[in-house]
């Protein structure tokens, strides 16, 4: 009798549990009576998951709290190369989480283990020669975007694109009439969505010019309803923080909310945000935007006067098309004049362009891999082929 198949899952944020997630049935599907263990979330658990360690454990951002979790950190590392080495999986699949993984694969693959890193790091972006150091710990590397299998083809390194699961699950022709009725806003009224971020240091960096430029737009764009997503607590008591020191008229314009990005999204008429993934989600939710990039004066003096910023774009939506399809302003170009002045347009057209959605729908497609399937068929062929 065939042994069953045994994969080891770690991923280390909400967004690798719903990966992990998909994974697991889509891997279930060509091994039925397959088994699974590592680190995931919820999702992961109830898609079968063994959890050795509770998803949580990772969740860790910020240099101050990563340091003081590092103990931790580690000894969760340790206990998981102990226990995958003495589970002897058919594959450990790393889902995104980097500084936790790779060296963890990078262990696994010395002794024997066939490994595999889901989601790439932004190699296309910055510091390309990571690629090489990643192929060093992972078999295969499953791409979401395009662009990133051919960086790491010239590093010698297994690289497959296997599609976007955002793409498979976002429709091709969102639904705004539905998203606007789910938050009361009016059919016809102008809607402007502001994502400044989701981390502190991102909303501290543009929020204020955020603001300023939704009270900008509302001077030239009457009945503008604004609506800013907070994707936690943290980030909507900081956002808030700024709101209450703008003018009166700005704080009173916009209207902050908990959660529902997707449905602010959809429901805008064009959308200010931070670059990011976010960017990806805006252009499949098939709206208008203008993206704001803001780091340290010092860190940008340093990235670009050592050459590790490898791109012209940064904005997703634009590195997929090639070509700028969304306005993008960085460090001292991001203005809240410069940022109003992209946006009114569309605000004032009240409908998105023509070619501009074509694009979009173009983009879309191809992205749209049936993410999870795709993963799960690269990975048994690594397994087969061991």
């Amino acid at each position: 009798m065939t042994a069953p198949r045994r994969f080891v899952l770690v991923a280390g944020e909400a967004s690798g549990d719903l990966l992990g997630a998909g994974l697991v049935d889509a891997l279930r599907e060509r091994f039925p009576d397959a088994e699974f263990a590592g680190i995931g979330g919820r999702r992961m658990v109830a898609a079968g998951l063994d959890a050795w360690h509770p998803l949580e454990r990772l969740s860790v951002m910020g240099l101050v709290e990563v340091l003081r979790h590092l103990p931790g950190l580690l000894a969760i590392r340790r206990d998981v190369l102990r226990r995958t080495l003495a589970w002897r999986p058919d594959a450990f699949i790393g889902i995104d989480a980097p500084d936790f993984n790779l060296g963890l694969e990078r262990k696994l693959k010395r002794a024997g283990v066939r490994t595999v890193h889901y989601v790439s790091p932004s190699v296309w972006a910055w510091r390309e020669k990571r690629a090489r150091r990643i192929g060093r710990s992972a078999d295969r590397v499953l791409c979401l975007f395009p662009m990133e299998p051919p960086i790491y083809a010239r590093h010698g390194v297994d690289a497959r694109f296997v599609g976007h699961p955002l793409a498979d699950a976002m429709p091709l022709e969102p639904d705004r009439g539905s998203a606007r009725a789910a938050l009361g806003l009016a059919l016809d009224a102008p809607v402007l969505a502001l994502l400044p971020g989701s981390r502190l240091g991102e909303i501290g960096r543009l929020g204020r010019d955020f603001i300023e430029a939704a009270r900008l737009l509302a001077h030239d764009v009457p009945g503008l309803a604004v609506v800013a997503p907070m994707a936690n607590p943290a980030g909507h008591a900081a956002f808030a923080a700024l709101l209450a020191e703008a003018p009166a008229d700005a704080a009173a314009l916009v209207r902050v909310v908990d959660g529902h990005s997707h449905e602010v999204m959809v429901a805008a008429d064009a959308i200010l945000l931070a670059s990011g993934t976010a960017t990806l989600e805006a252009m499949l939710a098939k709206r208008p935007m203008a993206v704001a990039y803001r780091i340290a004066p010092l860190t940008y003096r340093i990235v670009k006067g050592l050459g590790l910023l490898k791109v012209d774009r940064y904005a997703l939506p634009n590195v997929l098309a090639g070509r700028d399809v969304a306005p993008e302003f960085m460090q001292d170009a991001c203005t809240p004049g410069a940022l109003a002045d992209a946006l009114r347009p569309h605000l004032a057209r009240g409908e998105a362009d023509p070619g501009l959605l074509d694009e979009y729908r173009r983009l879309h497609l191809a992205l749209r891999r049936d993410a999870s399937r795709s993963a799960a068929a690269a990975i048994a062929e690594l397994v087969a082929g061991g």
